[in-house]
């Protein structure tokens, strides 16, 4: 099968013929039909996250070389001899954040938190979908995706669900007027959508590119500011009555961080809830946390359980979906360098000849 894969971090992936799986057991060969490329992809084929400064986390490569994509979306074309319940043709979201199955997170049914040198995440750890097939290693990790298009199902398997996770995180009550979403890249526009399907609230969002405002009020965002606004607290208080009660964070830098902070006023108890790995480091007042009694709470992705609530919102046509631009898998250098550089608006997918 064919497969662009990552042989050294921060080079050109390489166009590659490798062996295709062959599933025994519990395991379902999905031949991809598309796959997200999430910005976590960028940092992976980069090898790093970023800490501030000249500090970086290291991501090295657990294989000698690695098909990325973990927003897999697939058609069943082989399955292991114990599968009983899977028809051949049909078509699946697959769960990517796989753990080793034995350690004690995981046997508390939070595998997505295994360690990383045991976890077996699909397109980070294994091959997915950057490759024409992913090996899925039990019907488990499979979710029906109703009609949702093709081109959109994959990406419920990680922004989708890392938007759910964050927003079950940040303290919601139904239809409250003082949540803040900053982004409004793919992983904001999703969480738009998810946070109206689920807690019938219209948040305020902010983005540096007035471009993707535009895209987020068409959505149906109650508000829309530029970050490089002057005023942007001033606003902020005025749309929430005195601050924000929530305010979740896609980028994740200094200086969303910094920004976030002045957003909750002089209100006590907000929840900041951190998603987005951009990087960087800044300065925590610690008194200030303690006087405003506010919770700062990190999001990686999400569980098996909340990919099945998500799922079930999609499956029964909850969650009205977000425009994916398809392109084709050859392009994946490409793709990544434009969503490296700000360059896609929304979200976009990489699909397979096959």
């Amino acid at each position: 099968m064919k497969a662009y894969q990552v042989v050294e971090n921060g080079k050109p992936l390489k166009e590659r013929e490798i062996e295709k799986p062959v599933p025994k057991g519990n395991q379902v060969l999905l031949k991809t039909i598309a796959c997200g490329v999430c910005h976590s992809d960028v940092h992976i084929h980069e090898g790093y996250f970023s800490l501030g400064e000249e500090a970086k986390l290291p991501v090295p490569l657990m294989t000698d070389a690695l098909a990325m994509g973990h927003e897999v979306y697939g058609e069943v074309v082989e399955v292991g001899e114990s599968v009983k319940d899977i028809n051949i043709g049909k078509k699946y979201v697959a769960y990517p954040w796989i753990g080793c199955g034995e350690c004690p997170v995981c046997k508390d049914d939070k595998e997505h938190y295994c360690s990383p040198l045991s976890t077996k995440n699909i397109g980070i750890n294994v091959d997915g979908g950057y490759a024409e097939y992913v090996l899925v290693p039990d019907t488990k990790y499979l979710f029906d995706a109703g009609d949702a298009p093709d081109e959109v199902a994959g990406s419920y398997a990680c922004r989708g669900l890392t938007a759910y996770s964050a927003l079950k995180k940040a303290n919601l009550k139904k239809g409250q007027k003082s949540v803040v979403i900053i982004s409004a890249g793919g992983l904001g526009l999703l969480a738009l959508k998810i946070i109206q399907a689920a807690y019938e609230i219209n948040p305020i969002v902010i983005d540096i590119d007035d471009e993707k405002l535009k895209l987020a009020k068409d959505a149906g965002a109650a508000e829309v500011i530029n970050s490089n606004d002057e005023n942007i607290i001033e606003k902020i208080n005025q749309l929430t009555d005195g601050g924000a009660t929530s305010v979740i964070d896609f980028v994740g830098a200094s200086a969303t961080f910094d920004l976030a902070s002045g957003m909750f006023g002089m209100k006590r108890g907000g929840t900041y809830v951190i998603v987005g790995l951009i990087g960087g480091q800044t300065n925590l007042q610690l008194p200030m946390t303690t006087l405003t009694a506010r919770t700062i709470r990190g999001v990686y992705v999400g569980s098996l359980k909340e990919m099945g609530e998500l799922m079930q919102l999609v499956k029964d046509g909850k969650i009205e979906h977000v425009d994916v631009e398809k392109r084709p898998a050859s392009t994946a250098n490409e793709t990544l360098n434009d969503l490296k550089n700000g360059k896609i608006n929304g979200l976009v997918c990489l699909t397979h000849d096959h």
